[in-house]
C-alpha cells in the first residue's frame, strides 16, 4: 500500500532534497567569490547580514549567503571545508526538521550553519548535547568558526555561578546539556527578582542526538525539590492552641464557603499565645497559616464524613461519591494539620518545588530541530508530539557496511562462547573489533572471558567523561578490541588506524537486541563511516530477555526437534524479521507510556504556564496595583454569590455571613455592617464592598507612600503564589501516584486526573487571592522590606543532581522540660506543653 502511495504522489525525502539541491548548487556559486575576502572582510559579513535583518530581510534570504561565509570560515579555522550534503544538513535544521545523517557524517559541522544564520538576530541560539564533556568539546571547537565571524559563544555547565550562567545566556550562541537548560528554566521561575534570571526567551534550539533526549530521557520529568520549610513542631503547636478557641467567640465558620476565620477576639489570644505583637506581620505568615490551617482541621474536617483514618494515615473521602480517594493529599498543609488534630505522625517529607518534563520544556521553543544518526524508526512520535518532521540525508560517500544476518544460539553461555571465539579470531587478524552489551554486568563477563583467552582489550561503561571518548575513538586501530555498553562514547567518530580497510574494516559485534531498533542501528553505525568498509553482526540467544518476551519457546522447541546441539547456531531471515516485528510491538508500547506520561504533565503545564507567566507579570513590572485589585476583587464576587444565591429571596441572605467575611478578610471588625447591607440588590452590595476595600486601599497606599507600598504588594505575593504553588505541585504529585488506583472503579484515571487537578487549581488560585487580600489589607508593613524565595537555594536538589544528604534529626518529639518551639524561653510543658 505504501509503495503504491509513493508511486503516485512520490517519496516526501526524495521531493524536499530535490528542493535542496537546487539551493546547495547556488551556494556552490557563491564559494569563488567568498573566498577572495580577507579575513576582515568576511567577519564583516556578520556585521552586513545583521543591518539587513534589521531592513526587513528574512533568513531565508540570507541563507545561501551566510551558509557560504560558514562554510569559508570553517576552511580558514578549522581546516574542514562542508560536504554539500552537510549543507542540505544545515537547511533541514534551519526549518525547524530533524536531520538523519549517518554516523561520521559531521553532524557537529553541520550544525554550525544553521546556528549561525539563527544566532544573527541575537535573540540566543542553544545547542543541547547529551553531556557536559560533548557540551565543552563542542563550544570549544565550533565555536572558533563563531568567534573568527564576530559572534560571542558561551557554554552552560552545572558547576557555574549565577553571574557566569547569566554570562553564558547572553552569548549569540549558549552550549549545554537538556537537563541544564531545563533545570535552569525552572530555577528562573523561583527567583524574586528579575535580575537573578539567568535565561532570554526561548528561541531556536539544535539537539544533538534528538533521539537520545527527545524520546530515550522523555520519559524522566525534571524535579527540583527541597526540604519542606514547614516545621512540624508548628503543627502540634496550632493545633494544641485551637483545640482550646470557642466558635463564635474566637472564629466564626462559613458552612457554605467552608471557610473559617478568626474574630479580633480569636487574633488577641493568638498574639497572646505566641507571644508575638502582630499576626498579620509579614515574619508570622508562616504562623498565620498553621493556624487557619488548624482552624479548619478542627471546625469543618469530620472525621468518617470527610476523611477516615486507615493504618496510620488520613484517606480522603469523595463527598459525592463517598468513595475513598487513595494517594490524594489535601494541599496547603491541611493535610498536615489534619494528622496533628487526629495525634497521628505529620508527614513533612522533601516536596517537589518545581517540574517539568523534557517534552514540554522543548515545546516552548520557537523554533526546535535536531540531528541524529537514527530517527527514522521514531518519525511517529516525533512529529506527533513535537511536530518534527525528518528528512534522511544522503550519505557523501555510499555506504559500504555489510550487515550479517543474526545468529541465534540456544542459551546465553553458548552465545558468549561464539563472541569470543569470533573476536579471537579475528583479533589474530588484527582487525578491530567493537562489541555492544546491554548492560555493564554482560560487558564484565565477556571482559572475563577475554582475560582467560589472553586477548588484550578495552572495557567502556557509559560514565561519560573524556577517557571514554578518547579510548572510542581509537578503537578503529589494529588489533583493537573494545567492549561497550551501546551508548558509551556516543558522539565520538571512529577513525580507521593503517591498512585496517584492507583487513575489512571495524567489525561490530551485538551481544543482545535492544527493545529498540534504533539503539541497535546506533550500534551498526559506528563502522562504515564516510564509505569506510565495515561489517556487523548479531548474536543472540533464546534467553535473550527480548526473545522470551517473545515467543523463543516456539524456536526453542523447532531447534530441539532439528536436534540442534548447544553450540550450533541457526541463521534465519525468518527470526531476524519476527525479532523485528517484536522490538516494534516493544517500541510502540514504549511510545504509548511516553505519551502518557506527557498526558499527565500536560494537565499540569497548563496550570504552570498561568502561574509562571503571572510571576514573571509580577517580577517585572514597576507597578502591581491592577495585578493585586485584579486578585482581591474577584472575592468579592464569589462570597456574595455563595451567601445570596438566586434560589432564596433577599430576607433570606445571609448579610452576616458576607460582613464576617468581608472584616476577617479585608477589614476590621466594625468596617462593615449588615445593616449598610440590607435592602440592596445583590450586584449593589457587590458594588457597595468593592468601593469600601478599594477605597481603603487607596488610603493605606496613600498612609505607608506609592514607591514603598508598590514594593510590599510584590513581597506579598510573590510568597503567596510560591508558598501555594510548591503545595499545589506536591499534592498533585502525591494525586498522580494514587490515581491509577481509580480504574478499579471503572473510572479513567487521566480523566479523573484532569478534572480534580483542574479542582485543585481552582482553589489553589482562590486561596492565593484570599492570602494576598488579607495580607495587603491588614498586615503591618516593615521598613526593612526584602523579597525572600519561600525554600533557600541552598536546600534545594535535583533529579540529576541530588543534594548531599545531611543527618535527619527528629524534632517531631519535643521533651516536655525543653524549650518551646515558640521562643517564649520557657519550658515545654509550661507553655504549649500544657
Amino acid at each position: 500500500m505504501l509503495g503504491l502511495v509513493k508511486k503516485i504522489f512520490g517519496d516526501s525525502n526524495e521531493r524536499e532534497l530535490k528542493r535542496m539541491w537546487k539551493a546547495v548548487e547556488y551556494i556552490n556559486s557563491l564559494e569563488p567569490s567568498i573566498e577572495v575576502l580577507s579575513d576582515q572582510e568576511l567577519r564583516h559579513k556578520t556585521v552586513e547580514f545583521r543591518a539587513r535583518l534589521e531592513k526587513g530581510e528574512e533568513l531565508d534570504d540570507l541563507l545561501p549567503e551566510a551558509f557560504a561565509v560558514v562554510r569559508e570560515a570553517s576552511k580558514r579555522v578549522l581546516g574542514k571545508r562542508h560536504y554539500d550534503v552537510q549543507l542540505i544538513g544545515g537547511m533541514t535544521l534551519h526549518e525547524g526538521r530533524i536531520a538523519e545523517m549517518r554516523t561520521g557524517e559531521g553532524k557537529t559541522l553541520v550544525g554550525t550553519l544553521p546556528v549561525y544564520l539563527n544566532a544573527l538576530l541575537g535573540k540566543g541560539v542553544h545547542v543541547v548535547t547529551v553531556n557536559d564533556y560533548l557540551a565543552t568539546r563542542d563550544s570549544a571547537e565550533m565555536g572558533k568558526i563563531y568567534e573568527f565571524l564576530g559572534m560571542t559563544v558561551g557554554v552552560n555547565l552545572p558547576q557555574l555561578s549565577h553571574a557566569e550562567k547569566q554570562q553564558a545566556y547572553a552569548c549569540d550562541v549558549t552550549y549545554g546539556t537538556n537537563n541544564e537548560f531545563g533545570f535552569d528554566y525552572l530555577r528562573d521561575n523561583m527567583v524574586v527578582y528579575k535580575e537573578q534570571m539567568v535565561q532570554r526567551p526561548l528561541y531556536y534550539a539544535v539537539i544533538d542526538e534528538v533521539d537520545s533526549i527527545l524520546v530515550d530521557e522523555a520519559r524522566t520529568p525534571l524535579i527540583i525539590s527541597g526540604q519542606a520549610a514547614k516545621s512540624t513542631d508548628l503543627y502540634y503547636m496550632a493545633d494544641h492552641f485551637v483545640s482550646k478557641l470557642k466558635e463564635e467567640e474566637d472564629y466564626i465558620i462559613d458552612v457554605k464557603l467552608r471557610s473559617v476565620s478568626l474574630t479580633e477576639e480569636g487574633v488577641a489570644k493568638a498574639e497572646k499565645a505566641f507571644g508575638i505583637e502582630n499576626l498579620f506581620d509579614h515574619e508570622h505568615v508562616t504562623l498565620n497559616h498553621h493556624i487557619q490551617q488548624a482552624l479548619k482541621a478542627h471546625a469543618i474536617m469530620r472525621l468518617d464524613v470527610d476523611y477516615v483514618v486507615q493504618e496510620g494515615e488520613i484517606v480522603i473521602v469523595d463527598e459525592f461519591t463517598g468513595r475513598l480517594m487513595v494517594g490524594r493529599r489535601y494541599s496547603e498543609g491541611l493535610h498536615q494539620a489534619i494528622e496533628a488534630k487526629e495525634k497521628l505522625q505529620v508527614q513533612n517529607e522533601s516536596m517537589t518545588l518545581a517540574t517539568i518534563t523534557l517534552q514540554n520544556y522543548f515545546r516552548m521553543y520557537r523554533k526546535l530541530s535536531g540531528m541524529t544518526g537514527t530517527a527514522k524508526t521514531e518519525e511517529e512520535e516525533l512529529k506527533k508530539i513535537y511536530g518534527l518532521d525528518v528528512i534522511v540525508v544522503p550519505t557523501n560517500r555510499p555506504m559500504i557496511r555489510q550487515d550479517l544476518p543474526d545468529v541465534v544460539y540456544k542459551s546465553v553461555a553458548s552465545k558468549f562462547r561464539a563472541v569470543v571465539n569470533e573476536i579471537v579470531e579475528r583479533h589474530k587478524k588484527k582487525q578491530p573489533v567493537l562489541v555492544g552489551t546491554i548492560s555493564i554486568e554482560n560487558s564484565e563477563r565477556l571482559s572475563e572471558m577475554l582475560k582467560k583467552k589472553g586477548v588484550p582489550h578495552k572495557v567502556l561503561n557509559a560514565k561519560y567523561h573524556a577517557e571514554e571518548a578518547e579510548i572510542v575513538s581509537r578503537a578503529g586501530q589494529p588489533g583493537a578490541v573494545t567492549i561497550a555498553t551501546n551508548m558509551a562514547g556516543r558522539g565520538t567518530d571512529i577513525t580507521l588506524g593503517e591498512g585496517v580497510a584492507e583487513l575489512g574494516g571495524l567489525h561490530i559485534i551485538g551481544t543482545e537486541r535492544h527493545e529498540s531498533r534504533r539503539i541497535d542501528n546506533q550500534l551498526r553505525g559506528r563502522a562504515g563511516r564516510q564509505g569506510d568498509p565495515g561489517s556487523s553482526q548479531f548474536y543472540l540467544s533464546l534467553e535473550d530477555e527480548l526473545m522470551r518476551r517473545f515467543g523463543a519457546e516456539n524456536i526453542m522447541g523447532m531447534m530441539d526437534r532439528l536436534g540442534f546441539e548447544e553450540d550450533q547456531p541457526i541463521e534465519s531471515k525468518l527470526i531476524s524479521r519476527a525479532i523485528e516485528s517484536a522490538q516494534k510491538r516493544v517500541e510502540g508500547n514504549n511510545f504509548d507510556v511516553r505519551k502518557v506520561v506527557l498526558q499527565y504533565d500536560d494537565v499540569m503545564n497548563q496550570q504552570r504556564e498561568i502561574i509562571y507567566k503571572q510571576r514573571r507579570e509580577v517580577i517585572e513590572s514597576e507597578n502591581i496595583r491592577d495585578i493585586v485589585l485584579g486578585m482581591m476583587l474577584p472575592v468579592i464576587d464569589r462570597i456574595v454569590e455563595a451567601h445570596c444565591p438566586d434560589d432564596l429571596v433577599p430576607e433570606e441572605w445571609d448579610l452576616q455571613a458576607i460582613v464576617d467575611f468581608g472584616n476577617g478578610t479585608f477589614l476590621h471588625e466594625g468596617q462593615l455592617t449588615a445593616d449598610e447591607l440590607w435592602g440592596k440588590e445583590k450586584e449593589d452590595i457587590i458594588q457597595y464592598i468593592k468601593d469600601l476595600v478599594t477605597r481603603l486601599y487607596e488610603e493605606r497606599e496613600k498612609q505607608i507612600g506609592e514607591e514603598f507600598f508598590r514594593e510590599f504588594e510584590k513581597v506579598v505575593v510573590l510568597r503567596a503564589v510560591d508558598s501555594k504553588w510548591m503545595d499545589h505541585i506536591d499534592a498533585m504529585d502525591q494525586l498522580r501516584q494514587g490515581i491509577h488506583l481509580r480504574a478499579y472503579g471503572g473510572t479513567d484515571p487521566l480523566r479523573e486526573y484532569q478534572f480534580e487537578g483542574y479542582e485543585m487549581f481552582q482553589e489553589m488560585v482562590q486561596s492565593i487571592q484570599e492570602e494576598v487580600a488579607t495580607y495587603v489589607m491588614k498586615a503591618h508593613v516593615e521598613t526593612n522590606l526584602v523579597r525572600e524565595a519561600v525554600i533557600d537555594e541552598h536546600e534545594i536538589a535535583t533529579n540529576a543532581e541530588p543534594a548531599v544528604k545531611k543527618p535527619i534529626v527528629n524534632k517531631d518529639v519535643i521533651g516536655r522540660n525543653d524549650l518551646c518551639p515558640c521562643g517564649s524561653g520557657k519550658k515545654y510543658k509550661q507553655c504549649h506543653g500544657v
